[in-house]
């Protein structure tokens, strides 16, 4: 079965001219565009007056929405080749994904200043809400994630699924754009951190370093083939706190207020205000005998 499908893909590209894909280099450039009008005068190139700044967001939000437009026109007429779909108009659809997604960019906004203050409150290394902005790579992972789940929800999923990826790629945080994140979300540190497609979490939350919020089991249709967009990441309701290394298994529930222990493999749901940590270690001195 592999195989033929391998080989009908190579047959595809061999015949006519293949489907243009969205471009990862204009995206990168996009969100560059986006997280300046977000946050202008850090993100942005420096200080300006009140109407220097007005201009500055209207003539880069001009330029991030027209480009954002057409990777969002590319990804439809790929979709719609795909299906066989050669008279759907691609151009009518990705206007008004990119017309809604602008509307949402407030919303964005707010969810950030959340997770900004959500990062101060919770690191005793950090002395300003600046430099958590500049430099803690949660921010600028939650920055690509916040945009690319509104352009998932939208219908721009293959859009949404290369901004997750460049920003993987840039702080080691891998977020899928399905998953559902509230507000106040901090990612202490960040590297090796993994949040499946169908996580959802609550108001709250702190995670650390490595720690896996993933599927436990990989269900299969009836020719072999995995199912696919069944909910199999975990529920992290309102104030939870996971600590590094913890892996959280299967469309399991952690309920609000618990804590995480590190290390911790966890595969059944607990209850609110629960405390899970590892098994307690033995350990031994060992002295050399004179």
């Amino acid at each position: 079965m592999r195989i033929l499908r391998l080989k009908s893909l190579e047959n595809r590209h061999r015949v006519g001219k293949p489907p243009k894909l969205p471009s990862r280099k204009v995206l990168v450039e996009i969100l560059n565009d986006l997280s300046s009008v977000l946050y202008p005068n850090r993100l942005g190139t420096g200080q300006r007056s009140n109407e220097g700044i007005d201009y500055f967001v209207g003539h880069t939000l001009d330029i991030a929405l027209t480009a954002l437009f057409e990777q969002i026109r590319l990804e439809c007429r790929f979709k719609a080749e795909q299906n066989n779909l050669p008279d759907f108009n691609c151009r009518e659809s990705a206007a008004a994904i990119n017309q809604e997604f602008a509307t949402r960019l407030p919303r964005i906004r707010q969810l950030l200043d959340s997770d900004l203050l959500a990062a101060y409150e919770g690191d005793p290394a950090a002395t300003s809400l600046d430099e958590i902005l500049v430099c803690y790579p949660s921010m600028i992972a939650l920055i690509n994630h916040r945009i690319a789940h509104e352009l998932h929800l939208l219908g721009a999923s293959l859009v949404a699924r290369m901004i997750a990826e460049i920003s993987h790629s840039a702080t080691g945080i891998d977020i899928h754009p399905g998953a559902k994140i509230g507000a106040s979300f901090f990612i202490d540190h960040g590297t090796g951190v993994v949040i499946g497609e169908t996580a959802v979490i609550g108001n709250h939350v702190r995670i650390y370093q490595a720690v896996t919020l993933g599927a436990k089991r990989f269900p299969k249709e009836a020719d072999g083939s995995l199912v696919k967009g069944n909910e199999r990441h975990p529920i992290i309701e309102d104030d939870v706190v996971i600590y590094a290394g913890a892996t959280i298994l299967g469309r399991i529930t952690i309920g609000n207020g618990s804590t995480i222990g590190g290390n911790v493999w966890l595969t059944h749901s607990v209850p609110q205000n629960s405390l899970v940590s590892q098994s307690k270690v033995d350990s031994e001195i060992i002295t050399n005998s004179p």
